[in-house]
């Protein structure tokens, strides 16, 4: 058995349609929500599973230790998503959150939430195979390499793939409520740890209207400016945290907002209840704004919320 090399993972880099050079030029696939993983499987029937920042995260996940075992007598470095599906088949990230963070827990612990939360591997690239790194192979050949494997399992499969049709995939997975795509240019190489422009990641976004509740400080040169807002929306009479937002502003906009958020001042909180964040300045809810985001957490949290613009034109009672 050889000695697999320690790999960091590429990265994809944040973009939208058209898609440069022309659809003809890259292969489109489902973006998968959940956690990154690079799987070293040394064909001794074991696997080692490390997460994008490099920890070993193998006790975490012991339904796919058995990856290991279909390797045996070979080796390799695969590079995926660990998911957890819900009811409907799709990626679900807060049934997932209750897997991360486990590593260090008892093995009962572990082993009570893989029976709560199962979760998949989705397998997209292979980086070393055998006696031979794949890593300045055109992403082609990569992926012929990587459906050869034969790697379907009930706790691991290969997605699917379709070369052009970007604009069709994207509106299937909207469709489907699934997060987005990842488009990967067909000559590209692996280039482990850069956020590359050989792969772009393309997010459904959902625009919603929210009345701001709070604020949080900002730091350094944001001192005394709000470096987040803190959202709700109405639910059963009652405004309900469903998160903060903090990116897509301009300094103008952040100057404005500050003003605004200093005369709606006040020192009750008005969500109900009250939202686990420390240190918040509470507004009363009179301000809306409409932000975009990616999903909803099970809990009915923003997932990669991002600011569009103030409302001025609603009424906070108009906001659901």
């Amino acid at each position: 058995m050889v000695t697999l090399p320690s790999i960091a993972p590429m990265l994809a880099s944040p973009g939208g349609l058209p898609l440069p050079g022309g659809d003809d030029r890259w292969a489109v696939e489902t973006k998968q929500d959940g956690q990154r993983v690079l799987a070293y499987l040394p064909g001794d029937g074991t696997a080692l599973f490390r997460s994008r920042s490099g920890e070993n995260i193998t006790s975490g996940y012991p339904e796919l230790q058995a990856l290991g075992e279909v390797f045996r007598g070979t080796s390799a470095v695969l590079d995926g998503e660990i998911v957890a599906l819900d009811e409907r088949g799709r990626a679900d990230f807060g049934r997932l959150a209750s897997r991360m963070g486990l590593v260090r827990s008892p093995a009962a612990v572990i082993s009570r939430a893989a029976r709560r939360a199962p979760v998949h591997l989705v397998l997209f690239d292979v980086l070393f195979l055998g006696d031979d790194s794949l890593l300045a192979e055109p992403y082609t050949e990569r992926r012929e390499a990587l459906e050869s494997l034969g790697l379907a399992g009930e706790r691991w499969s290969v997605p699917g793939v379709v070369v052009g049709n970007s604009e069709q995939a994207l509106e299937a997975t909207r469709a489907a409520e699934l997060e987005g795509i990842v488009c990967k240019r067909l000559t590209s190489r692996y280039e482990p740890g850069v956020r590359s422009r050989s792969w772009i990641k393309i997010r459904n976004l959902v625009t919603t209207d929210a009345i701001i509740g709070g604020w949080m400080p900002g730091k350094g040169r944001l001192t005394g400016l709000p470096g987040a807002l803190l959202l709700g929306q109405r639910h059963e009479g009652r405004l309900r945290y469903i998160g903060n937002v903090g990116t897509g502003w301009s300094e103008r906009e952040r100057a404005e907002l500050s003003a605004l958020l200093r005369v709606a001042a006040t020192t009750d909180c008005p969500f109900t209840p009250v939202p686990p964040v420390t240190g918040a300045h509470w507004v009363l809810p009179r301000l809306v704004s409409e932000v975009t985001y990616a999903t909803r957490t099970r809990a009915g949290y923003l997932r990669h919320p991002s600011w569009h613009r103030l409302r001025p034109d609603l009424a906070p009672e108009d906001i659901a």
